[in-house]
């Protein structure tokens, strides 16, 4: 069973962290202000070296294991299972094409997506700015 080490103990997971080993903490998103965005995002953290006047367990910022636990904890030591990876794509809500379209991206491809973009956004024929608020 992996394990997962909690805020008050973060000297434990001082004391048990390995260098070159990688550890997972999960990010709750605020899903009022970014609404597509998933809920909970996993980030990757690897410990590489040693600070120089205390010895403690570090990564290449200079974060400790300690300061690592207590500040974005727990830290996990298996990568959490069904979560998007903070560093990585977003899911794309929306576009051009129907959900159902699937082509390859090359020049032609490409023409005809901004032909269909112009012609959708028309300048002249938007509402005017506070249209709406008659």
């Amino acid at each position: 069973m992996p394990k997962i080490w909690q805020p008050n103990e973060a000297k434990k997971f001082a004391r048990q962290v390995q260098l070159g080993k990688s550890y997972y903490i999960v990010h709750t998103m605020a899903t009022n202000l970014a609404p597509y965005e998933d809920p909970y995002l996993y980030s990757e953290v690897k410990f590489t070296r040693r600070l120089p006047l205390t010895g403690n367990i570090a990564t290449d910022g200079g974060t400790s294991a300690i300061r690592m636990c207590q500040v974005y904890g727990p830290v996990y030591e298996e990568r959490p299972a069904g979560l998007r990876k903070l560093a990585g794509p977003a899911p794309q809500v929306a576009g051009p094409l129907g959900a159902d379209y699937e082509g390859v991206l090359d020049e032609p491809e490409l023409r005809g997506l901004e032909k269909q973009a112009a012609q959708t956004s028309d300048p002249r024929k938007r509402r005017p700015l506070g249209g709406w608020r008659v």
